[in-house]
């Protein structure tokens, strides 16, 4: 399975970045939904606070979108075939007209 991340580095909180012994990183978490949304992602991705901060309600700043690769994805679930964003419009729409001759204007 693949889980595909975009990521807008721009809206990383530079002082949340850390220095470790060869790199430097930023803590950020994956928030995955039960169904895709609209455009077929997965989830977002959020930049991490510290336990402190959450507790006080505070929410780290979303930095992009996840997306799930293949046709496979955790859970069974069937991941969307089409890159299209309006492939399931034209779909639902091909079934409703199917067996009508009719000119819909």
């Amino acid at each position: 399975m693949i889980l595909k991340l975009k990521i807008a580095v721009d809206d990383i909180e530079k002082a949340r970045l850390f220095t470790g012994s060869k790199h430097t990183y930023l803590d950020a978490t994956v928030l995955l939904k039960d169904e895709d949304d609209q455009y077929g992602n997965s989830g977002m991705i959020v930049q991490d606070v510290t336990k402190e901060e959450r507790e006080a309600g505070v929410r780290g700043a979303i930095l992009g979108n996840a997306k799930w690769m293949g046709t496979d994805r955790p859970g069974g679930a069937p991941a969307p075939v089409s890159n299209d964003p309006g492939a399931a419009y034209h779909a639902a729409n091909a079934a409703s007209n199917q067996g009508s001759e009719d000119i819909p204007f």
